[in-house]
């Protein structure tokens, strides 16, 4: 006698898989949001701290000495200026992302599963650790996002010489 409720059970771990994938990316984007936070922290106390140098400089008297150091301060607070821009287009990137939006095709925002690795397409965060194994934070300009976006579950690609295939799409 067959049950008739298989159905509902495939709907339920259907819903309970979705739910936990649902999970799995709001985890993801809040550890790329930390990373950005945390950055910016320390490129903004980074510039506190030059800022203050500027000011020791400025105090200093010391001739060709002072002036080059005022310089060297100067170009550092630059260079910091640039990676806070940076940050902010980082910022927008994560703005972005609608980690609800369902999608058959890879793109910003989806957790991907391949036969050698899992990627999470959004911004160069590193590697995020769980409890399933590790899922690698990387931008939609890294070069194997590159090769990845746009492409169904199913299909095959080379990366590295390797061949790989995208086993699910969330």
């Amino acid at each position: 006698m067959a049950y008739k409720c298989v159905p509902f059970l495939k709907q339920k771990l259907f819903s309970d898989l979705h739910l936990r994938n649902q999970i799995m990316k709001k985890a993801l984007l809040e550890f790329c949001w930390k990373h950005v936070n945390e950055r910016t922290d320390r490129l903004k106390k980074q510039s506190d701290e030059l800022q203050e140098s500027l000011g020791s400089e400025t105090k200093s008297s010391a001739g060709d000495k002072h002036e080059t150091g005022r310089a060297m301060v100067q170009l550092e607070q630059e260079k910091l200026g640039q990676q806070l821009q940076e940050l902010e287009a980082t910022r927008s990137i994560l703005k972005k992302i609608n980690i609800e939006k369902p999608s058959d095709k890879i793109r910003l925002g989806s957790l991907v599963k391949t036969s050698m690795a899992d990627y999470f397409i959004a911004i160069s965060a590193g590697a995020f650790n769980h409890d399933q194994g590790i899922v690698y934070c990387i931008s939609a300009n890294a070069p194997i996002a590159k090769l990845l976006i746009g492409k169904e579950k199913g299909e095959n690609f080379v990366f590295n010489g390797k061949g790989q295939s995208i086993l699910g799409i969330f």
